[in-house]
Formats: C-alpha cells, structure tokens, sequence
C-alpha cells in the first residue's frame, strides 16, 4: 500500500511505501473492542471510597449498659446502624478493575487501527513537520492545507519537537503524541493520524522489536 506524501503548503509530492504487516492488517472488531476495554480499565482511578467500621471514629466504648435502659444493645456507635457510623459493603479504594491482555493481541490491534487509517486515506504524511516558531495560528493553517482540515488530529512526532507541541496546545481537536506513547484508544478517539514520513520506519522499527 502507498499513500501520499505532502508539504507544509498541503501538495502533494510523493507516495510512501508501507509495510503491510503493519498497514494492511485485517480488522477484527471483537480484538479492537477487547483491547480498547483492556487500556480504559488499567487507567481507571479508584475515588470512591467509604468507610468501614474499623476506620471511622469513635466507638471507644459501649455507648450505654447492656440491660435496664429499656433501649437496643449497642456496642459501638461505628456501627452501620448508626449514623455516622461505617458503611456495609460500599466502595472502596482496595477495588481492582485491572485486566490483562497478552502483548501480541494487543500490538496486533493497534496494527488494525493503523491499517484502517491506512485504508481509508486518514494517515497523512508530511516530508517534514518542522516550524520556525510556536504559533497556533501557523500550525492551524498547515492543518488547514492537508486534509483534515477542522477533523480530530492526532499528530505523532518522531522526536520531540517543542514549537509543534506548543502550537497544538491550544487547538481541541489536536494532540500530539511522541511514537513511544502510541495507542490505541489515541488513534481511536482522532479521525485522522498526521506524522512525518520519516516517523513511518521509525514505528515499524519501535513494534519489530
């Protein structure tokens, strides 16, 4: 599979061979969507957390005798019955939504994302995603010259390139990503996947190893 390579000025000015064992891998939806489960449970924070009887404060003594009041027994005011009290069975901060998924069905995922970007002409290379300063402004009308023009972009650098980042920060639709930290739920959530022609060998390397 090639697909075309463009200048900053959005023309075209060559085609980029790619390796189809990364880019032309078949889409299994049910991989896609175990894999996607998998990275959105191991980035779950646990917040909510209540208190059992052992943590709440109190209770350092039998709140009345056990006989002749003419009231329930009682042994603790940490109890569940009182208010203020522990709480029975609520959440906790010990919970672990962790789940596992082997490294080759993940990266195979990954490649069926890339594949489809591939597929459907929203993987846009550049010959090169220098610029001369950080300005919102100037990297908005190189989006605008390319076509995705106003799409989710997920821009992948292949080294670390502070007047991209910068610039991007402010444009909602954009996020810039380093190869490093490629994944799939990334190049999901973006419509189109921008990086430089360079970046192509540099990730089949990063996945061969």
């Amino acid at each position: 599979m090639k697909v075309k390579v463009y200048n900053l000025e959005g023309k075209e000015v060559g085609q980029k061979e790619l390796a189809p064992k990364y880019f032309e891998v078949e889409v299994k939806p049910e991989l896609v969507q175990q894999a996607v489960e998998v990275q959105l449970a191991n980035s779950r924070s646990v917040l909510a957390h209540t208190k059992g009887t052992s943590e709440v404060r109190g209770g350092g003594k039998k709140p009345w005798r056990q006989k002749g009041t003419g009231r329930a027994r009682h042994g603790t005011i940490r109890s569940p019955l009182w208010k203020g009290g522990g709480v029975t069975f609520g959440p906790t901060k010990e919970r672990n939504f962790t789940k596992s998924i082997n490294k080759k069905a993940k990266r195979k995922a990954l490649f069926m994302a890339l594949s489809d970007k591939a597929g459907h002409q929203r993987m846009i290379l550049v010959e090169d995603l220098n610029l001369p300063e950080a300005k919102t402004k100037k990297f908005k009308e190189v989006l605008d010259n390319l076509p995705m023009k106003d799409k989710t972009t997920l821009v992948l650098l292949d080294k670390k390139n502070e007047n991209v980042i910068r610039s991007a920060k402010n444009l909602p639709q954009v996020l810039t990503e380093s190869l490093s930290s490629l994944n799939l739920v990334d190049l999901l959530r973006h419509e189109y996947l921008l990086m430089p022609q360079g970046a192509v060998d540099k990730l089949v390397k990063h996945f061969s190893q």
